[in-house]
């Protein structure tokens, strides 16, 4: 009897985009079995993908070329676009800007967003009239203080004078003026989170973040105390003044504090992943399957907040739709998933998996599909 089956994998990261994960896994289904209806909707969160995911969902998306500052010392500028949707609406990656995998090596300290701040600046200045920001995948952590600085805010040492951009700069930040910061387009800012995690603490931008971007235990100690020192300065300066903590909004500490910095320009906070399945119409596409295969490059704690998996369960679920997990590695409970396949046990550990992923994807999907005979 023949299934509809549909992929709505996020991307693994810096090895294969949602695109090429979502038919890698197709591939393996169908060579099991031929006769199934294969529905592929490529899934993003607000991280990397996410640019992608809009272009192709969108018709008459379309790309703005542009080149960008380089997002740390001694790297090449960037190469990247925006996304111009008809409506007006501008989409913004963080990840094509300032992303970790345009960072060789890792700089904790002196990583920026000044790029994706120049991204931001150029779809304003050609008339963007809302703004989707999506924030994921940063090497930086710098409380989103070099965007906001391209946007017109200043960030000054005790002397009057702009402080370093990165991390390293808010060790010596004394005042901070928002006065000149940009306004908002008409539709308002909205950022496209894949996290909920607060500016600081153990579960902050710098605790938990930190050591993706290079950051040993002392450093992190160094990027916490910086960012610390930047929130009340930040907090002090936004007019009207927020009704709450800032630092302590649900996503302040995406992308290494930028969310926080967003917040003070005025953005709201939104969820990226579920925000993406309405635009690629994931609902519709579930209507009579018989499975949704969903995955991310590694299935762990942070998954449960806000990642692409756990938004494509929930409308699974809500659908009456099985689901079924692929991941690179699985180190979180899978339990609650009607099948689960990590490719570092297919490929027999984690180098092999990473050096062939689409041939392991293709052979999670086949394994998939056996099992479900």
């Amino acid at each position: 009897m023949s299934r509809r089956v549909v992929f709505a994998p996020d991307s693994f990261k810096g090895t294969v985009d949602a695109a090429d994960a979502a038919a890698a896994l197709a591939r393996g289904w169908r060579a099991e079995r031929p006769d199934d209806e294969l529905v592929l909707r490529p899934m993003a969160d607000g991280g990397e993908g996410t640019l992608d995911a809009f272009a192709a969902a969108v018709p008459g998306a379309e790309r703005v070329a542009l080149e960008v500052a380089p997002p740390a010392p001694g790297q090449p500028v960037v190469g990247t676009s925006w996304l111009r949707l008809p409506d007006g609406t501008a989409v913004v990656e963080l990840a094509a800007t300032c992303g970790l995998g345009l960072v060789d090596p890792l700089q904790p300290f002196d990583a920026h967003t000044s790029g994706f701040g120049e991204a931001i600046a150029a779809a304003l200045d050609s008339g963007a009239t809302r703004l989707l920001l999506g924030l994921g995948g940063s090497a930086s952590t710098d409380g989103g203080t070099g965007a906001l600085t391209v946007l017109g805010a200043r960030f000054l040492d005790g002397d009057g004078r702009p402080v370093l951009l990165g991390s390293r700069g808010l060790a010596s930040v004394a005042s901070v003026d928002l006065s000149g910061l940009r306004a908002l387009p008409p539709g308002g800012v909205l950022i496209l989170g894949d996290v909920t995690n607060p500016l600081l603490g153990p579960s902050g931008a710098a605790a938990v973040f930190g050591p993706q971007k290079g950051a040993d235990a002392a450093t992190v100690d160094v990027l916490e105390a910086n960012l610390a020192r930047l929130a009340p300065l930040v907090e002090a300066a936004v007019e009207p003044p927020a009704s709450g903590a800032l630092a302590e909004a649900p996503g302040s500490g995406a992308a290494g504090g930028t969310g926080f910095g967003l917040l003070a320009w005025g953005a709201s906070m939104g969820a990226g992943a579920r925000l993406v399945a309405e635009a690629v119409g994931l609902a519709d596409a579930l209507a009579g399957a018989d499975l949704v295969v969903t995955g991310e490059g590694r299935f762990d704690g942070q998954s449960e907040a806000g990642k692409a998996p756990t938004e494509v369960a929930a409308l699974a679920r809500a659908a009456g739709v099985p689901v079924a997990l692929v991941a690179g590695s699985i180190t979180a409970d899978a339990s609650a998933f009607a099948a689960s396949v990590a490719l570092v046990d297919l490929a027999g550990g984690g180098a092999a998996a990473m050096a062939e992923p689409v041939r392991w994807l293709e052979a999670a999907g086949a394994a998939l599909a056996r099992e479900h005979a």
